[in-house]
């Protein structure tokens, strides 16, 4: 038996289909015996299918301007303690 966290690494594969057959059995076996990794799989999945559904949308540019210089200044608080 595989553990929640073994299979929480190969939850995209698992979700995505990249997994043999057998290999995908015995990880459906898990989800439904473990209710924590299930409710993580059927969360991820509705999830996946409500943004699917979605059209992009394009985001502000005063909205994107402020996002960069948040995410620059962070990253330049970083370097010093990095170093």
């Amino acid at each position: 038996m595989i553990s929640c966290k073994e299979f929480l690494t190969e939850l995209s594969d698992f979700l995505d289909d990249l997994i043999d057959p057998a290999m995908k059995k015995h990880w459906q076996e898990h989800v439904n015996e473990c209710p924590n990794c299930f409710v993580i799989v059927d969360t991820t999945k509705k999830t996946m299918q409500v943004y699917k559904g979605m059209q992009e949308q394009e985001v502000p540019t005063d909205i994107k301007s402020r996002l960069m210089q948040a995410l620059e200044k962070k990253m330049a608080a970083r370097k010093p303690a990095q170093q």
